[in-house]
Parts: structure tokens; sequence; C-alpha cells
């Protein structure tokens, strides 16, 4: 569904030239829903700006739902859907008229558009609110009928950017559930920006990792967890043990850290490990047979935002906030 090869894009800001994507080399299978997460300036968004045709490369090719994005813009744009970060209903204008009007833009006949809407209307719970105003909705509301406005074409391949951006949980949670019901439907290919990495471990099933204008990383989200991040086990245990510790956990098991805790009267002990829910057992078992007491166990999994901050130095969060 998409194709590129050595796509570059470069800005000019005075003498200086600003590469903002550095000859990147990325496929997307028809149907897969993939994630590109990347700092502030990493490049993502001019990626997805490229794929878009809404900014020609600089140099390189990708060809988007079979056509070349620069040769082919009209194409591309008529197969493609577009969900950005801001609302994309005017604010003063009715629900069932936005809709309506997209059929329109994309020369639907009268019938099948105002087919396609209702459709769309039922499907993403927005009946009712046809004579509703945009501005009225709440934000969850604003994000279902950005997503229907996507859908009125049919597009094989739909861009979201940042599409949960300023919602609660729970609105998030169902636009979610929108949106694959939608996927399952139509058998969409999704193309997504989050700084929700929570969010892109749960419903991505490929993570692109972009910095610094290159993709640094490229894999299932439980792949990049395995391979860029540990799993972290505490354990805690006497003080008197400290020597048993260090002879029961030898670093076959993983990386061992032992530190007093504030209290005194007890041990932190902390092992970095790829398996952590094989390696816990183990290491209480091995503990006990040196005859160490473990008087509490705790297992943190290995997140994206661990592997983002071991690739990028920095957490996409913190990104997100500056």
């Amino acid at each position: 569904m998409i194709s590129a090869r050595g796509l570059t894009r470069t800005f000019r800001r005075g003498k200086d030239v600003i590469e903002a994507v550095r000859a990147i080399d990325v496929d997307v299978r028809e149907g897969e829903l993939v994630a590109f997460l990347g700092p502030n300036g990493a490049g993502k968004s001019t990626t997805l700006r490229m794929f878009t045709t809404l900014l020609q490369p600089t140099a390189g090719t990708a060809q988007v739902a079979g056509h070349d994005v620069v040769t082919q813009p009209a194409q591309v744009r008529a197969r493609i859907g577009y969900i950005g970060q801001g609302t994309g209903g005017g604010y003063s204008y009715r629900v069932l008229d936005e809709l309506h009007n997209q059929g329109r833009f994309y020369h639907l006949p009268t019938a099948e558009y105002r087919s396609r809407a209702a459709d769309l209307m039922t499907a993403l719970e927005l009946d009712g609110l046809g004579k509703r105003r945009v501005q009225s909705l709440s934000g969850g509301q604003r994000r279902r009928l950005d997503v229907a406005l996507g859908l009125m074409n049919r597009p094989p391949l739909l861009f979201l950017d940042e599409p949960t951006t300023g919602l609660d949980p729970q609105s998030r949670a169902n636009l979610w559930h929108h949106i694959t019901a939608m996927r399952e439907r139509y058998g969409m290919t999704l193309v997504l920006t989050t700084h929700y990495l929570d969010e892109a471990d749960s419903v991505a099933e490929r993570v692109v990792i972009i910095d610094h204008g290159r993709i640094v990383a490229d894999a299932a989200p439980d792949v990049l967890k395995r391979d860029f991040a540990d799993d972290v086990i505490t354990l805690t245990v006497p003080a008197a043990d400290r020597e048993r510790v260090r002879a029961a956990l030898p670093g076959t098991l993983g990386d061992v850290a032992v530190d007093a805790d504030a209290a005194g009267s007890d041990l932190q002990v902390t092992l970095s490990t790829a398996h952590g829910d094989r390696v816990l057992p183990e290491a209480i078992e091995r503990l006990r047979l040196q005859g160490v007491a473990v008087s509490a166990a705790e297992l943190a999994r290995a997140s994206l935002d661990d592997v983002f901050l071991n690739l990028t130095g920095r957490s996409l969060r913190e990104e997100a906030a500056s």
C-alpha cells in the first residue's frame, strides 16, 4: 500500500539546510495498522505529509495506494483518507451537510453520498446529530465525525494524525472501538501517528520510530520491547542476606543491582531481563535455596516508552509536553 525508497525532504532556513527526512526506505503492506512515532522535529509529520501529497519530496520516490505521490497526486488523494489533528468539520456547519459536501468533493452521485453518510452516522453513533452544528458537539463526537469524513470515499488507506489527542481515556477507547470496527468492515490499511505510546502498543501491528529524519526501528511492538528494553524485577529481602543474594543471582539471569532501601533493614534487589515472567519465579526459587526470604516481589514489563527512551535518549511524553 505504501512503498518509499530514499525518500528525502530538506528545507532552507536562511543559509542553513534542514534535513527533515533523510533517505528513508519503508513499506506498508495492504491491511496493516502501522504507527509512526518520533520526537517533535524528528521527521514523522513531514513523512506523512509527503505520503499524502501535501509536500513534495526533495529526493527519492514514494508509491501510495499504487500511485506516485509526485506525478499522480490526484490519484493518490482519491484513494486515501486523512484525519488530521484539528477538527475536520466546519464549526458553523451542520453535521449532515458536512458529510454530504465531502461526498460531493469526491464527485459521488447524490444517492450514493446520502446513503454513505447515513451509514457512517449509524456506525459511528452520530444518529440524531445530523442537524447539529459541529461546534455544539463534544470532543468525542467531533472526532467520530472526522472519521466519518475520512471514510466518505471508502479509501483503502486511512491516515490518522494523532486522532485521540485531547480526548479523555473513555473517549479515546470509544474512538478506537469505532476505528477498528471500520477497519474490519472495509478492510482498510491504517497509518497512525500518536503521542500515546500505550495506544500504539495496543492497536498497532508495527511501530516505525523516526529520529533525526531516519528510521531507527521498525518492528512489531513486542519485538521492539524484546530487543530494545528490559523487564525489571524488584525483590525485597533482608539486609543481612546481601552476600547470599549475590551468590544466588548470577549474571546469567540478567543485570543484577543490590541496594539498601531507606529503612535500612531490607534490600531492594533489581534484576533487568528480557523475560521477566520466566525469570521472576526462578530468581525467588534460587534465593529460597540460599535461605533468603523474599518479602515482596514486583515485575514491571518493558514498555514502548522504555524502547523510545533507549533509542532516542528521551521520553516521547516529555517531547509531547514540550
